[in-house]
């Protein structure tokens, strides 16, 4: 790993959490991720399970936990499992967890290799009425194949078919929405590399830069701050490719006169950033620009003062649709006919944005958590309108996160330069 060591409480008190909304007498099984083949002999870079980092902070292959809080032998009422460190394997891919470093990251106690679990797992299965396994029911999921979770699943309930079982999801959608400080503490130093990059950003753009070679900066600003990686694939969208919203290519010229999207973060310690700013390539806005840039911000201001507890991402949504119709008819591209004769099943407001304003933020960029019960303390979100004029060929997004508390919502990114006159003095500054 790049980063520094976390504060293993992190992991100690996600797995109380967990066990805390456990059945009695049952026992919880979490696999890592599958090692992904590319083509070839080659395997993708490994990615661990979202749910198993947050128990254990533990980001190898062929990992496990098990918990077991009413096992008769106190020893096994948590344990980890790991695969046996190889010689032969780490002459090729590198040094693997031993026992005591394993403890000093999860403040797991028990470690047992993963070629010695299936004796001691049977003992432990047939001592339980309950059996939590794990799966991927994060809304958004539209991966069709076959992972380990399902493969574990099949396996588990063809060996033991009277088992009661239970999903781990369920537990996991809940707990994994309300961050505590500690993880919170880990999502500000991403965010604050993210910042540190940004800032790079402004000082190095200008007219006839390629988009990838900001992207470039981008992977080198982290990198060089202990970050892992990007926590997803960074949007560098000059001119009219703004307007499309999962824009990847990143292969234009950035031309004077244009404006640049930029949506990106770092990932550090597991946990992520999610970043977007509109700026101009030559480093000074258009009146016309400015214009539209100060609407986005203005509802993007707004949905950040309606954004507390107690509020529902549905009536969110409809109070920023309500003040996004107000800016698009300042900004002349709605009449007050246009709302009138409105399909309330599809607003008029969203012919210039055309997604949601927010999602969850933690592990994952879009990480779990409902988007139907009201919003409650811990949650973490980012805000995000966007307004997108086909026939202006422009497209302006502006993205902040933001950690709900009890009496309302601290901006992670407070200190990230967001407003037109901090983003022209820094481009400047070149």
């Amino acid at each position: 790993m790049k980063y520094l060591p976390l504060n293993q409480d992190i992991f100690v008190q996600n797995r109380k959490r967990f066990v805390a909304s456990m059945d009695k007498n049952s026992i919880a099984i979490f696999n890592s991720n599958d090692e992904l083949p590319t083509n070839g002999d080659a395997i993708h870079t490994f990615k661990q399970n979202s749910d198993l980092f947050w128990l254990s902070g533990i980001d190898q292959e062929d990992s496990m936990v098990v918990l077991f809080p009413d096992n008769p032998d106190p020893r096994f009422r948590e344990v980890l499992v790991l695969v046996r460190p190889n010689e032969m394997k780490e002459k090729w891919d590198g040094k693997r967890l031993r026992a005591e470093e394993a403890r000093q990251i999860s403040g797991v106690k028990t470690i047992i290799w993963l070629d010695t679990l299936d004796a001691v797992l049977q003992t432990w299965i047939h001592l339980a009425d309950t059996i939590y396994l794990n799966s991927n029911e994060n809304d958004r999921k539209a991966n069709l194949v076959p992972v380990r979770d399902y493969r574990y699943i099949q396996e588990m309930k063809q060996r033991y078919p009277l088992h009661n079982y239970k999903r781990s999801a369920r537990i996991m959608k809940e707990l994994r929405a309300i961050k505590t400080p500690q993880e919170v503490e880990v999502m500000q130093q991403a965010i604050d590399i993210t910042k540190d990059t940004f800032i790079d950003l402004l000082k190095f753009i200008r007219p006839g830069v390629m988009e990838y070679e900001i992207e470039a900066k981008i992977w080198h600003g982290f990198l060089s701050r202990r970050a892992t990686r990007p926590g997803y694939g960074s949007i560098i969208a000059s001119g009219d490719s703004a307007r499309i919203l999962h824009y990847v290519n990143n292969n234009q010229e950035c031309k004077d006169g244009d404006l640049i999207l930029m949506d990106f973060g770092a990932e550090y310690g597991g946990y992520n950033a999610d970043l977007t700013r509109t700026v101009p390539v030559n480093g000074k806005f258009s009146k016309r620009q400015k214009e539209v840039y100060n609407g986005c911000l203005q509802i993007h201001n707004y949905c950040k003062s309606i954004l507390k507890p107690g509020i529902t991402i549905n009536d969110y949504t409809e109070k920023a649709g309500d003040e996004a119709t107000k800016v698009f008819i300042k900004l002349g591209l709605l009449s007050k006919e246009d709302v009138k004769n409105e399909d309330k099943d599809n607003r008029a407001y969203r012919k210039y944005l055309y997604h949601g304003i927010s999602h969850h933020l933690g592990i994952d960029v879009h990480d779990l958590g409902t988007r139907t019960a009201p919003i409650k303390p811990g949650m973490v979100f980012t805000i995000e309108p966007g307004i997108y004029i086909e026939q202006e060929q422009m497209g302006i997004r502006i993205e902040n996160n933001v950690w709900v508390t009890k009496t309302g919502n601290k901006d992670l990114m407070a200190k990230i330069p967001i407003t037109v006159e901090e983003i022209e003095a820094l481009m400047k500054k070149k």
